[in-house]
Formats: C-alpha cells, structure tokens, sequence
C-alpha cells in the first residue's frame, strides 16, 4: 500500500476528440445587453476560451512539458496521490512540498521549478520539490471516499513526505495550499521547518478590539474582501451546500466547466494557462470531486488550537486577497517574514483576479521570497 509507482500523462485521444466535439457543439446561453459581468461570467469571455482550446490550445504540448518531470502516484488512505517530484543537483538542497487550490493545479508551479532546484546563484539555498495533485485532483483522479479537506489533505502530505524519506522540510502553498501548509506546520512541528504562503486566511474574529489597530490599508483590504463575499463568493457556498448539483453540469458541459473554473483566473492572465487548467480538470473527470473539497471543510469539525508556532512567511501580491497582520497574528504566532509585492499583476478590474497565481504571474519574484524565507531559517 506504500508503493510508489511512477507516472506519465497519457490522454487517450478519444479524450480530445471528444472534447473537441462538445466545443464545437456549445449551446450558448442568453445573455442581456449592456450589463457586462454584473450577472456572472459573459459569453463574451467563456467564447474567448472556447476558441482558444479549439484553435490555439495544444494538450500534447502541456502533456510533454509534465512528461519531462519525475511523476509518481503512491496511495495513501485509499486515495491515489499523484505528484511531481523534482531534485536539486545540490547537495545541501532542502526538501519543500509544494501545495496548489481550486481551480488551479500542479501546472501553476511549473515554472518555479528550474529557479528553486537550480538556481542561478550557487550561493542561493536550492531545493528538493514534491508537487503533489490535491486529493480529487488532476491526476490524483477522483476521491473515492469522504472527508478529503484540509486537515486530512495536511494529514497525507506529512504522510508523503515520509514515505519519500525526508525528516525534515518546508512546506510551500497557494489558495487551498495556503490552508494547508501551516496545518502540516501544526501536526508535525518536528519535521516541518517553516511554511510559506501566498496567504494567510486570517479573519475578524467579532470582537471589537481588533479593529482598533486597524491601518488604513488594513481597512481597505477587509472593504476589498468584503465586496467579493457579496459579489464573487456564490461558487464557495454552492460548493460548500451542494456539489453534487452543480457537478452534472462540470462533468457534461466543457463550456460550462470553462464558466464556472474560468471565473477565478484573472482575465489578464495568459489563455494558454487557464485553458490549460480547465482541460486538467476536464481530462481528469475531477470537475466534480475537486469541488467536494469546499463541502468537506465545511462540514470539518475543527480541532481547538491556539496560534501555530512553525516560522510562517508570506509573500502576499497586489491584486489578490491582502491579508491583515493584526488578524494573522491572533493565529500564527511565529511570523518572520511578510512580504508584499506589486509586480504589475493588478491590471484590470476589482473582478480580476490578478496575483492570485504568483508561481505563474511572478516566478523569480516568488521564488526568490521563498529562497530567502527557508535561506533564514538555516542561517
């Protein structure tokens, strides 16, 4: 049940054909005049994408460029686990697990591997890279039992990082991989030096007291997440209530998996790297698993425990979810760095979500925070 087994990414061809098919086929929906995104994703965008995967899109070169990589799967409580696993010709490399979110994947780091396995400088730390597929995930394929949230995801990664002989590492993450980080950093403090985030979901609490320290960016930040509760947060509570509902169209309909996965990748970002992701998604049929994800968390009876004590560094980048210090505090109480970042990713509307992939958008930038996170800790 330990084995670890290697993998390639091997779509049948029917698979594209098929979807081909259905995108030339796409049934579109009404839409009214005049009031761009206001009710949701336009045809306008979903059409773009459309197009895209039909003319432009070519899944055997993605395919290739993850066949280039070290790929395993290994079970772990019943579940297949699919991973990339990258090591540093260096000797003195430090082993880092590497933690994506819905609806991105394994691809969003792909281009932070050459900068962390070998980077440029022989003086800068290097690393060991374990990129895993979240359960009910891309190659991971669909889960096949219940419960696969955070905590059980943070349980199997510690798990994985055993099987693959590493004592001591770091832990790296982005969206969900920033909720699962630091809950590795909680359950295996021996062997988890220090996690890495891109952010901290740290929220008020109720109390008043707070607010009282509160900066003005601060205050801008919680008006920014407040208007995506009320504007763009339909999919989490859909998610969190019922995926299975929402799942038969995912599952049928590769324009409606374009909709619903598409609307949180920035529109600024490159079609090649959202097509890319949807197709994952697609290809995989882990529309409707990856999703269960949010309903799991959701139904997760949270163990009591105070602040994490791991060293925790954020590299937060404009244009994405801004976390508050005074929030992030009350629950981690070991930050050493925190980092912001505005690198141009911001361009566009409040509903872009630009940032948000920062292995994608800003490679050497993240990769260099990173560098000079783990660098201090073994100073």
């Amino acid at each position: 049940m330990t084995e670890i087994r290697p993998f390639r990414v091997e779509i049948p061809q029917a698979r594209l054909d098929d979807v081909r098919d259905r995108l030339t086929r796409a049934l579109w929906p009404h839409e009214l005049p005049g009031v761009g995104a206001a009710y949701g994703v336009t045809n306008e965008r979903v059409r773009a994408l459309a197009a895209f995967w039909l003319d432009e899109f070519d899944w055997r070169a993605t395919e290739k460029r993850l066949n280039s990589l070290d790929q395993f799967t290994t079970e772990i409580n019943g579940e297949q686990i699919h991973f990339i696993h990258v090591r540093s010709s260096r000797e003195d490399a430090t082993p880092l697990i590497l933690t994506h979110g819905w609806p991105g994947s394994v691809l969003e780091y792909l281009d932070v591997i050459e900068p962390l396995t070998e980077p440029a400088d022989p003086t800068d730390p290097a690393f060991h890279l374990v990129i895993p597929s979240l359960p009910g995930f891309g190659f991971s394929g669909p889960t096949q039992s219940t419960g696969w949230g955070t905590h059980r995801t943070a349980a199997a990664w510690v798990e994985l990082m055993e099987r693959l002989g590493y004592r001591r590492y770091g832990a790296v993450g982005n969206d969900g991989g920033s909720m699962i980080s630091p809950i590795m950093g909680r359950l295996a403090p021996e062997s988890v030096i220090g996690t890495h985030v891109t952010q901290i979901f740290s929220f008020p609490s109720g109390d008043p007291a707070e607010f009282a320290t509160l900066t003005a960016e601060d205050h801008a930040a919680l008006a920014k997440l407040q208007w995506f509760v009320d504007n763009l947060s339909a999919f989490n509570t859909l998610h969190s209530q019922q995926p299975q509902t929402i799942a038969f169209a995912l599952a049928d309909s590769p324009v409606g998996l374009l909709a619903w996965n598409g609307q949180l990748f920035g529109e600024n970002l490159d079609p090649e790297f959202v097509v890319a992701n949807i197709a994952l998604y697609w290809l995989t049929g882990t529309a409707a698993s990856s999703i269960r994800f949010y309903y799991e968390d959701a139904h997760h009876q949270a163990e009591p425990a105070g602040p994490t004590t791991v060293p925790l560094g954020l590299a937060m980048f404009a244009g994405d979810f801004q976390s508050i210090r005074t929030f992030a505090e009350r629950d981690h109480g070991n930050i050493v760095s925190w980092h912001s970042y505005d690198v141009g990713t911001a361009a566009g509307s409040e509903r872009d979500a630009a940032g948000h992939y920062a292995a994608h958008e800003a490679p050497e930038v993240l990769a260099a925070d990173i560098r000079g996170f783990f660098g201090s800790l073994s100073a």
